[in-house]
C-alpha cells in the first residue's frame, strides 16, 4: 500500500467539503432532530461500507463500465430523492398553531433512507474507482485487502464528519422548532428543496467528474 498517510490526508480534505450526503444529513437533523441526523449518518456510512465491498470485489468497475447500469443507478437515486422531497412537502404536522409536532419517523426508516441514498449515488462509485485505486500498490499484492483497508479508513473519516453535521443540525433544528409552526413550515420547505436539489444533481450532474462533492 503506497503513501497511506497521503491517502488519509487527501480523503479527509475531500470529505470535509460539503456535498450531497452532508446536505441530506443536515436536512434530516434539522427537520427531525439529532437522533434522526445520527441515524442518517450511520445509514450513509453503511452504504459506504457496501461500496467498499463492491470495489474490492470489482463490482463498481462493472457498473461504471456499463452505460445502462450506470444510468439506471443514477436515475433510481434521483427518483428516490424526489420521492423524499414530495413526502416531506406533504407533511404538515405542527404548522397550524395547535402546538403539536409532526410524528417522528422510526429511526430504522431514517437509517434505511440514508443507506439507500448512498447506495444509489453513482458519484460515490466513481469516487472509489478514480480516487481510491491511485493509492493501491499493485506490486504489493492482495489488492482487494488494500482496497478494504483504505475504504474503511475513508468510511471512518466520513463517519466522524457526518456525525458532526448531524449533531450541529440537530441543535439548530431544535432551536428553530421551539419557535412554532411558522418555522416548522419554513424548515419543511427548505428540507424539501434540499431533496429536490439533490435529485437534480443525481439526475443531471456530470457523472464523469469525481470531486469532494461526491460526498
Amino acid at each position: 500500500m503506497t503513501h497511506p498517510f497521503l491517502f488519509l490526508l487527501t480523503a479527509a480534505t475531500l470529505i470535509a467539503i460539503p456535498g450531497p450526503n452532508h446536505l441530506y444529513i443536515t436536512a434530516r437533523g434539522m427537520a427531525e432532530g439529532r437522533r434522526a441526523g445520527i441515524a442518517s449518518a450511520l445509514g450513509v456510512e453503511t452504504g459506504t461500507l457496501v461500496h467498499v465491498a463492491a470495489a474490492a470485489a470489482g463490482l463498481s468497475a462493472v457498473v461504471a463500465a456499463s452505460a445502462a447500469a450506470f444510468s439506471t443507478l443514477r436515475y433510481a437515486g434521483a427518483a428516490y430523492l424526489v420521492y423524499l422531497a414530495i413526502r416531506t412537502l406533504r407533511s404538515r404536522g405542527g404548522e397550524d398553531g395547535d402546538g403539536t409536532a409532526p410524528a417522528p419517523r422510526p429511526l430504522r426508516r431514517v437509517y434505511l433512507d440514508g443507506l439507500l441514498i448512498n447506495l444509489l449515488n453513482p458519484k460515490v462509485i466513481l469516487l472509489f474507482l478514480a480516487f481510491l485505486p491511485q493509492f493501491v500498490d499493485q506490486s504489493a499484492g492482495a489488492v482487494p485487502a488494500q482496497i478494504v483497508a483504505l475504504g474503511l479508513a475513508a468510511a471512518l473519516i466520513g463517519l466522524v464528519s457526518d456525525l458532526l453535521y448531524a449533531v450541529a443540525a440537530g441543535a439548530i433544528g431544535a432551536r428553530l422548532r421551539r419557535q412554532g409552526g411558522r418555522f416548522r413550515r419554513a424548515g419543511r420547505y427548505a428540507t424539501g428543496a434540499v431533496y429536490l436539489g439533490l435529485g437534480a444533481v443525481a439526475a443531471f450532474g456530470a457523472p464523469g467528474k469525481v470531486t469532494g462533492a461526491a460526498r
